[in-house]
């Protein structure tokens, strides 16, 4: 369930409720009976971990000294050579 916040226009009175989105939203203060009004905010935003953005990946990364070190190259790996094929039964002679 959502929660709003609303403030009273006319006491300054600021309090959070957990209402439903279909719920009407509230008019009157449950202090002094002024106006209320609905508060909005900006929603917050997390992003973690690496991917969001075109610098965070991990080819592109740069290192911060660059004291002429070359990133470390793996070693090709070259395809197995096939088993060679073994004679069929029709080529077989006893």
């Amino acid at each position: 369930m959502p929660t709003y916040e609303y403030e009273c226009r006319e006491c300054g009175h600021r309090f959070e409720i957990h209402q439903r989105i279909s719920e009407q939203a509230l008019t009157e203060c449950e202090i002094c009976g002024g106006p209320l009004r609905k508060l909005f905010h900006p929603v917050g935003i997390a992003f973690k971990g690496s991917g969001f953005y075109v610098n965070d990946s991990k080819a592109s990364r740069k290192e911060p000294s660059g004291e002429g070190k070359k990133p470390e190259k793996k070693p090709e790996k070259k395809p197995d050579k096939k088993p060679e094929s073994t004679p069929s039964s029709k080529e077989k002679t006893a």
